[in-house]
Order: structure tokens, then C-alpha cells, then sequence
């Protein structure tokens, strides 16, 4: 949290802060990563403060560049009205719907016009805005950044004054943004904002942050099976950080657990108290149970050929392209060949299946399958 010192002297003032998040709709569903950022808001509206779910349907128009080396696109109207609503539904799977104010941006900048909107750019260099991580490399490196992507950090900082809030959470790679908002407020006479970032969650690759464009996402609202096979698909490592970002379980009860398998339990019985939390949080502890025993079934009661090859794949930066992989384990004869039959459907890890070529397979074990006949079970080394 930032500054650390603000936080016992803002509770005097105000016993009930407004703690303000934002989400862009940039696609229909919420999946865990967003949860990370969302359960946090939960523990304060249970400690009795007011929580604010900002849907950022002006930002999306304009598209968050955080983090990224190329200019990313806006959506339409249409686009963003849609995946707002599915996220005004997704997001009472965690919050209470009694405790949280629903806001959307466009409430204030729909009514700022191009004056108000000039001003607010006056607040702000191009110097400042270069001291941006993503910004300064982009500039080094002669890549085109567009005159729009500067407004972004001034647009979301501004909601933290219309907001009035007392606190932004955000991911680490909006640290830039949300101090932003605390020098806005100043500038409007408000008590700045307290800051607090959240860690980024690794998608089912292991490298990249959890993304519904990568394809390395996992659903809030997915089927229970889908939900269970996806979490036990990560990698063995993989699994302690979604139990530090995700799980509800105590910092002793995890270290316990790593305690386990270091007397020999099998991880994978571990990564089953995993995906059965998860799937029970979106569900029911019914639904959980269900699909562990259609885990079990399929994984462990004949649901694989009994002569399926076991191969060893090398990663040399630590990682290795999914198309490389089925190519090098033999399941496919060419990469070309790999992101055909991923992008037919054709494959599948522990059973789920596949649905971005660009997927980065981290060091670890897992049973591949292409098409109905092709099984291997392949050991990534690094």
C-alpha cells in the first residue's frame, strides 16, 4: 500500500472509506485473474467500508496501454455495452450486491466535452508521462505510441476524483495510473487516494497474465468440469502461486500442504484441494465433488490407453510453443500442422481443450492428446 503512513490517519477522518476498482469490459467474462483484485474488495466491504465496482465503459473507447509494446485497439460501442452487462451479472459470484455501488465512467466523461477533456490533458506532461515503464520503452524503441494512449492514466485517474475516493486497488502494472489519480485529487482540493496493488495471476502458461485474448484464462462463470480440469492442468509449481493469489486457506495451512509433498504426497492430490475450492466458490461443493470424480474417471479409471508413450521435451528458455511441443513428442508432424489441428479443436492437455496455439508450456508433466487416437503423456525440462 502506498504511503503506508496515510492509512491510520484516513480512518479518523472517514470510518468508512470508498475504495474504488476499475475494470475495462474489453471482453464478455470475468475470469480469476479479475478475482484476485474482486475478493480483496470483498474483505473491505466486510470490514464495513464502501465499495465502488467501476465499470470503465469511457476507458475501453480508448483502450488501457499498460503493459503493452504496441498500441492496443478500442471496441465499439456495441462491444463494450454488451460486456458490460455480463460483468454487472458476473461480478455478485463475489461481492455483496447489497454493499456495492455499480458506477460507470462514461457517467462524468459522457458530459465533460472536448473542453473539459483539454483541461484535464493540461494537468499532465508528455515528460510524465514518459516516465511510464511501458512508455519509456516504446519511445526508445521508435514504436508508435498514439496521442490517445496518454489520456488513458488521466482518464482513470480522474474517476478517482468524480469517485471522491479514498482508495484505488489495481494489479502492479497500474501502479503508474492509480498515482496518477492521487495527483489529480491534490490538484482538485480533494484528500488524495491511498493506493493498493495486487500481484498479476499467471494464466494456464505460466508466463503471460491470466488473458481472455491469450486463451490462458479460466472463466468465472465456465462449467464446473471445465473449471477443475483447467486449474489441474497448471503446472506443479504454477499451484502455489494460485494458492497464494486465490485460495482463502491461511499462509499455514498452504505451507503444510507444501510440507506434504515434501514427505511424499502426490501433487496432484494436493492441486486437487485447489481446483475443489475454486469450482465450489462459483458453484457448489456438489458441483465440485462431480467434477473431481469426472477427473478421476476419465484420468485415472481407463479413460487413457494403457500403451499411451511417455516423452521427455526439452524447453531451452524455459519454456517451450505448444506447436513445438506436439511436434518434437511426435503427435503432430509439423508446428504448421500443430496449430491446425488446435485451431480445428482437435487438441487437448488432461483433457481440456486447447484453444490458442501461442500458448507457452511450461517445465512440468501433463497427458497431450490430438485428435481421437494420438495420446502421449510428455514431460517438459527445462
Amino acid at each position: 500500500m502506498l504511503p503506508d503512513s496515510e492509512l491510520g490517519e484516513r480512518l479518523k477522518v472517514r470510518p468508512e472509506l470508498t475504495i474504488k476498482t476499475g475494470f475495462d469490459p474489453t471482453a464478455p467474462d470475468l475470469h480469476l485473474g479479475h478475482t484476485v483484485l474482486i475478493n480483496k474488495m470483498r474483505q473491505f466491504q466486510e470490514l464495513g467500508h464502501k465499495v465502488v465496482f467501476l465499470i470503465g465503459d469511457f476507458t475501453a473507447m480508448i483502450g488501457d496501454p499498460s503493459g503493452k509494446s504496441t498500441t492496443r485497439p478500442s471496441l465499439t460501442r456495441e462491444q463494450i455495452e454488451l460486456n458490460a452487462a455480463s460483468y454487472k451479472e458476473q461480478v455478485f459470484k463475489i461481492l455483496d450486491p447489497d454493499k456495492t455501488q455499480i458506477r460507470y465512467n462514461s457517467e462524468w466523461f459522457n458530459i465533460m466535452g472536448a473542453d473539459g477533456m483539454i483541461r484535464l490533458a493540461a494537468q499532465h506532461t508528455v515528460a510524465r508521462m514518459l516516465e511510464r515503464d511501458d512508455f519509456s520503452k516504446r519511445f526508445k524503441g521508435e514504436q508508435p505510441i498514439s496521442i490517445h494512449e496518454f489520456l488513458y492514466p488521466l482518464v482513470q485517474g480522474y474517476d478517482s476524483v468524480a469517485l471522491g475516493c479514498d482508495m484505488e486497488l489495481g494489479g502492479t502494472d497500474q501502479k503508474f495510473n492509480l498515482l496518477v489519480g492521487r495527483e489529480l485529487q491534490k490538484q482538485e482540493g480533494q484528500l488524495p487516494q491511498m493506493i493498493l496493488t495486487m500481484p498479476l495471476l499467471e494464466g494456464l502458461d505460466g508466463v503471460q497474465k491470466m488473458s481472455k485474448s491469450l486463451g490462458n484464462y479460466i472463466g468465472i462463470t465456465e462449467p464446473a468440469n471445465d473449471m477443475f480440469g483447467k486449474v489441474m492442468s497448471i503446472s506443479d509449481e504454477l499451484m502455489w502461486r494460485y494458492f497464494e493469489l486465490l485460495s482463502f486457506r491461511s499462509l499455514a495451512d498452504v505451507d503444510g500442504l507444501k510440507r506434504s509433498i515434501e514427505d511424499g504426497q502426490n501433487p496432484r492430490d494436493v492441486k486437487f484441494e485447489l481446483a475443489k475450492e475454486i469450482v465450489e466458490r462459483f458453484h457448489d461443493s456438489a458441483a465440485a465433488d462431480g467434477a473431481q470424480q469426472d477427473f478421476m474417471q476419465r484420468f485415472q479409471k481407463g479413460g487413457l490407453p494403457d500403451n499411451m508413450p511417455e516423452v521427455e521435451v526439452s524447453s531451452v528458455e524455459g519454456s517451450i510453443p505448444l506447436a513445438n511441443l506436439l511436434k518434437e513428442a511426435g503427435l503432430c508432424q509439423s508446428t504448421s500442422d500443430a496449430m491446425r489441428m488446435v485451431k480445428q479443436g482437435a487438441v487437448r492437455i488432461n483433457a481440456e481443450r486447447v484453444e490458442n496455439s501461442r500458448v507457452m508450456i511450461q517445465p512440468g508433466e501433463a497427458v497431450y492428446q490430438v485428435g481421437k487416437r494420438k495420446f502421449a503423456r510428455v514431460k517438459v525440462i527445462a
